[in-house]
């Protein structure tokens, strides 16, 4: 099965600016991450404009949405920034596409040391590829329905939503 891998920037992307001292976002690290952890299934990767998700908009969650919609693959993982995640999550979701889409990002940039990138990636690209359609999130080794998961901003962590 084939596989798409979207990248929308978020935390994952994020380089560290030296002169300027903060965190800013040039060319995706994927390429480079894809290599690095050895995937080995037929992949296409697609690059969106990268952008913190606290900047994402209606327009930018349509992009993702018009990338999946036109995608020939049927497992697709979306790099996303953790804390618009879930709003870019429903708009998939509502769309109810035949395919199975993964959302997955980091609490830690993929430059940045013990950044939970690079496992979030292959952990989601495993997924992407046996679960069945609908629309996930996939961090830190856990997948959550897309309606049923929220971010612990103090434990930095995904947990599913109390009953």
């Amino acid at each position: 099965m084939a596989l798409r891998i979207i990248a929308t920037g978020g935390t994952f992307d994020k380089h560290y600016d030296e002169i300027a001292g903060k965190l800013t976002f040039a060319a995706s690290h994927l390429p480079q991450a894809i290599a690095r952890a050895r995937i080995t299934a037929a992949y296409a990767l697609e690059e969106l404009p990268l952008l913190d998700s606290l900047d994402m908009q209606d327009i930018d969650r349509r992009r993702v949405l018009a990338s999946c919609t036109h995608a020939v693959e049927e497992a697709i993982v979306i790099i996303h920034g953790t804390d618009t995640m879930q709003e870019t999550a429903a708009v998939l979701g509502a769309a109810n596409l035949a395919k199975a889409i993964v959302v997955t990002g980091a609490m830690i940039p993929y430059e940045v040391a013990n950044s939970d990138a690079l496992f979030n990636l292959g952990y989601a690209c495993g997924v992407a590829q046996l679960l069945p359609p609908g629309v996930y999130v996939a961090m830190n080794g856990k997948v959550f329905d897309w309606d049923k998961v929220q971010k612990d901003r103090v434990a930095g962590i995904f947990e599913p939503i109390p009953h």
